[in-house]
């Protein structure tokens, strides 16, 4: 069994030390294959909180990491660094690449950068940018499970978060669906979910799963969602290429001695739209 852990959203800076001893037992205990790091690493793009940032993943010790930077990793108040070298701290602790790419037997994984750097909050996606997801899922291999990730969620379940919305999100889930994507990973919104998109957007031409990560670490939660991280699991040899996303909420511990631990709390089937090639 291959296994993808996606933490999203750990604004290193707002970091809850006890949340972050207990995912990294989490990933010990689990030890998955593949670690994705969806976006707002840090809170405010300090080189501290970057630093931070990257030794936590670096004592993680997962072998194979994809990341993209949010529009928290884009400084807010440096405007000559916001303007000028936007991602510059970024890179140094997780370039070289703003848009990764990751390809392996079982997996093709698809990094695209939704921030802007005259954009604080709102993510948009370019024709360009779409035109590049699709050249890298025409090159996925029939028995590759194909993930696309990025900050801003293309899918949205309550009216309030609608603003949030990654801009462009429409031609780019019809596209990337027709390519042959499996899933699309987001954050940015700290509410956890999976939806199946061809039940929500009109003439989708196959199944295509939005999945979206809560807060892995911050202290910046919602009230109705505790931090949280997402685990796909999912068996290469299967026919169907069938996968379980987990998600997995932090559960504060009893006493002073437990700091608490993550816990499974829910579990989806995705069912990409093909089968397994004999």
């Amino acid at each position: 069994m291959k296994k993808l852990l996606q933490v999203s959203d750990p604004h290193f800076g707002t970091v809850q030390p006890e949340v972050m001893q207990a995912l990294e037992a989490f990933a010990d205990a689990q030890r998955p294959d593949v670690l994705v790091l969806s976006g707002d690493i840090t809170q405010r793009a300090t080189i501290s909180q970057f630093a931070q940032a990257r030794a936590f993943c670096d004592r993680l010790a997962i072998p194979q990491m994809l990341s993209l930077p949010g529009n928290h990793d884009v400084p807010l108040f440096n405007l000559y660094q916001r303007l000028f070298q936007p991602y510059a701290r970024y890179l140094r602790y997780f370039g070289p690449d703003l848009e990764p790419v990751l390809s392996i037997p079982w997996l093709s994984l698809i990094g695209v950068k939704t921030t802007r750097r005259w954009r604080h909050k709102n993510g948009e996606i370019s024709a360009a940018q779409i035109e590049r997801v699709l050249h890298q899922l025409r090159l996925a291999g029939p028995v590759q499970l194909r993930v696309v990730v990025v900050h801003q969620p293309v899918h949205v379940t309550r009216p309030e978060d609608e603003h949030d919305r990654l801009r462009g999100w429409e031609p780019a889930v019809r596209a990337w669906a027709a390519a042959g994507a499996d899933i699309v990973m987001g954050g940015h919104i700290h509410l956890p979910y999976v939806s199946e998109l061809s039940g929500h957007v009109t003439r989708l031409s196959r199944r295509m799963w939005c999945v979206q990560a809560g807060t892995a670490l911050s202290s910046r939660v919602r009230w109705e969602a505790p931090n949280s991280v997402n685990l796909l699991c999912h068996d290469p040899a299967s026919q169907s290429m069938r996968c379980e996303l987990q998600r997995w909420d932090f559960r504060a511990g009893d006493t002073a001695t437990d700091g608490g631990s993550f816990e499974l709390v829910h579990f989806s089937d995705i069912l990409p739209d093909r089968r397994r090639p004999d």
